[in-house]
């Protein structure tokens, strides 16, 4: 008995970092308790986890799979994520990791011509200061959030599987793959499109799939193709093929119909580009639809990203939204956790359900139209929290309670974002007496004269600057 205790605590040594779990031993079982469990370690999980990391909030980070994704499915990212990541804290190794979205290239038998690019080449604007669509392969993004979680003294728990839950007033018991027993007082279920934590909820995917035939995704290396252009061409067995350059590699991201390319990738691809297959990295099958949940909370338990909503890869929507979920909720966890009231957490799917599915709607859309013609439809600068209860007060000029606050030049030559920069939140005060109240994620919680000494259990930071240059 005495040898089965030590063995048992000296894993609970073995495994504690940051999450500051406690261990119980329960008829020779060990019991971890933590605060938060997040499972899913993709971007959605990451963010979660990023936000409570630099707020002190204990939790656990896990993830089925065996090792980091390898693949660049999610590429782009949109000019609201940046703005969060700037944040978190990692917008320079994105930005030195990505590029912005080449010239597409139509290449129509022996002949090809340029058509534009998605991306946009717009110049950074004193509002606006990341105004185009960044690319960045997914597995290279996630990385770089990895490090800045080591940064902060945590880790993802790769190989950790959940198995199932229970959850009761005071918190949510779980089992892991391993074993494992991990209370917590709240879970989040950021695992993906096959979500086990959604499954468990009895919650299913509602919406329609956009294409009855499986697509194709992969990352190759192609010899002898230019990579200043994202080649398209469009009548490869009556459907397009794409390869895009994938910056900070050699790769390409291919995309087909899973018909076109058949079983033997290497040849299909040279058959239609007369380019050769020098190796295959990583390779997906997917159906193209438009799905998401009717509900992001029950009780103790909340879904984001992959998990309560999937898109199509138009539009670059789905990773951002993921990430946005879970930026909205990492400060309305953390606010309960100290002690804040628990109806807060309900705000959290009043706020991102209806934004989910209008960003659907127009996944959907690009989807039908196959438009490049996007202009700002899809840089997510735009949603906003209008209709939320925490959206409070008068609009002046451009600005509106619930709007993401724009960044601004301050009379001292300052950024406004630096000053909103961190997890509290921000008060401009103007010599005429307005006020306005930034929440922790960038939104305007109140326009008015009202002063708040502090928001969501932290001291506010007040930021003084006039009416006439607030409205320029």
């Amino acid at each position: 008995m005495a040898s089965a205790t030590a063995a048992i605590f000296s894993r609970v040594n073995r495994d504690f970092c940051l999450d500051i779990r406690t261990a119980y031993h329960y008829t020779l079982r060990t019991v971890y308790q933590t605060r938060v469990l997040i499972a899913g370690a993709g971007p959605a999980g990451l963010t979660l986890a990023l936000d409570l990391a630099r707020r002190g909030i204990a939790f656990r980070l896990i993830d089925a799979a065996e090792a980091p994704f390898p693949g660049s499915r999610g590429k782009g990212i949109q000019p609201r994520t940046l703005e969060i990541l700037e944040d978190l804290g990692v917008i320079d190794e994105i930005l030195a990791a990505g590029s912005a979205y080449p010239t597409l290239r139509i290449h129509l038998g022996p002949f090809s011509l340029r058509a534009g690019s998605l991306g946009g080449r717009k110049k950074p604007a004193e509002r606006v200061p990341y105004p185009n669509l960044w690319m960045v392969p997914q597995s290279r993004t996630e990385s770089i959030m990895r490090d800045r979680l080591a940064a902060l003294g945590a880790h993802v728990e790769f190989g950790k599987a959940l198995l199932s839950f229970q959850q009761d007033d005071r918190g949510v018991q779980a089992t892991l793959s391993t074993g494992e027993i991990v209370r917590s007082e709240f879970l989040a279920g950021c695992d993906g499109g096959h979500s086990t934590v959604r499954k468990l909820l009895g919650l299913s995917l509602e919406g329609e799939a956009l294409d009855a035939k499986p697509m194709l995704v992969a990352d190759v290396e192609v010899e002898g193709l230019g990579r200043e252009d994202w080649h398209i061409w469009p009548f490869a067995g009556g459907s397009p093929v794409a390869l895009c350059p994938l910056p900070g590699t050699t790769l390409f991201q291919l995309t087909a119909k899973a018909q076109t390319i058949g079983s033997d990738i290497e040849r299909a691809v040279h058959r239609i580009t007369g380019h050769r297959i020098v190796r295959v990295s990583w390779s997906s099958i997917y159906r193209p639809a438009v799905r998401m949940v009717n509900r992001f909370r029950a009780g103790r338990v909340f879904l984001a990203g992959d998990a309560a909503h999937v898109h199509p890869p138009t539009g670059g929507q789905g990773l951002n939204t993921g990430v946005q979920d879970a930026y909205n909720l990492g400060w309305k966890l953390a606010h309960v956790l100290s002690g804040g009231p628990d109806s807060l957490l309900d705000t959290y799917e009043a706020e991102r359900l209806p934004v989910a599915a209008a960003v659907l709607g127009l996944s959907k859309r690009l989807y039908q139209t196959r438009s490049i013609k996007r202009r700002d439809a899809t840089d997510q600068l735009a949603l906003h929290y209008r209709t939320s209860s925490l959206s409070t007060g008068r609009p002046i000029g451009n600005l509106h309670p619930g709007d993401r606050m724009p960044d601004r030049r301050l009379e001292d030559n300052s950024r406004l974002f630096d000053h909103m920069r961190g997890t509290h939140a921000t008060e401009i005060v103007t010599p005429e007496g307005l006020r306005i109240l930034i929440r922790p994620d960038g939104y305007i919680a109140n326009i008015g004269s009202r002063h708040f000494a502090e928001y969501a259990g932290q001291a506010t930071r007040e930021i003084q600057c006039t009416l006439a240059h607030l409205k320029r």
